[in-house]
């Protein structure tokens, strides 16, 4: 089955695989990263290209398509969600 959540983690603790293991733990959730610098800048941009272009019923998803491609991180530890 496909997860419905998914985490995308961004800035500096992105970089460690720890931390990320963690949050996919906590979230029962797969953590994905990208591979560009300043990211979360990049989630701003996009964001406010979204709101220029918003009244022309232009979609988030349509003003992202061209974005990096998301990476697979982790993935939750079997049985955490028990703990």
């Amino acid at each position: 089955a496909v997860p419905r959540t998914r985490i995308l983690a961004t800035g500096g603790a992105s970089h460690n695989r720890k931390i990320l293991q963690v949050l996919s733990d906590v979230f029962n959730a797969p953590v994905f990263t990208i591979d560009t610098a300043n990211s979360a800048c990049l989630g701003s941009a996009y964001r406010a290209i979204h709101g220029l272009v918003a009244e022309r019923n232009v979609s988030f998803a349509d003003v992202v398509k061209l974005a990096p491609e998301p990476r697979l991180a982790v993935t939750p530890t079997p049985g955490a969600e028990e703990v």
